[in-house]
């Protein structure tokens, strides 16, 4: 029975053998500590984007349809005029009669304070808000 007994040793012998790999797994952590200096690259991304940023930066074509002419009816060309002209021309133009009548009130300038021909073209409301303004004009264009 005494040759046995070496026998059981052994075993126990390579459990130290086991452990050197585990002694191998900090080591490995070792380039895990290498990899905040791998992260400087993803610093550059932003700089990658930037030229991606520039592409929308060109020239933007006018939407062909604000840029149609639209006839505006009798009520509203008394304001702007009876000639065919684009949507964003009817805005332009009756905003100058607004600031050139002073029709924008003082406290909360996003109110105009419709004079007698404002009034026409915004169904008879004395006060309107000014994007309010754009759907009531809307109707008024064909």
């Amino acid at each position: 029975m005494a040759a046995k007994k070496p026998a059981a040793k052994k075993p126990a012998a390579k459990k130290p053998a086991a452990k050197k790999p585990a002694a191998k797994k900090p080591a490995a952590k070792k380039p895990a500590a290498k990899k905040p200096a791998a992260k400087k690259p993803a610093a550059k991304k932003p700089a990658a984007k930037k030229p991606a940023a520039k592409k929308p930066a060109a020239k933007r074509k006018p939407n062909a349809a604000f840029m149609k002419p639209m006839t505006p009816s009798g009520v509203l060309a008394a304001v702007v005029g009876a000639t065919a002209i684009p949507r964003t021309e009817v805005t332009k133009k009756l905003w100058d009669y607004i600031k050139k009548n002073k029709l924008q009130d003082a406290v909360n300038r996003r109110m105009i304070n419709a004079d007698e021909k404002l009034k026409a073209v915004f169904g008879g409301k004395k006060v309107v808000s000014m994007f309010e303004m754009t759907k009531l004009v809307a109707s008024h264009l064909k």
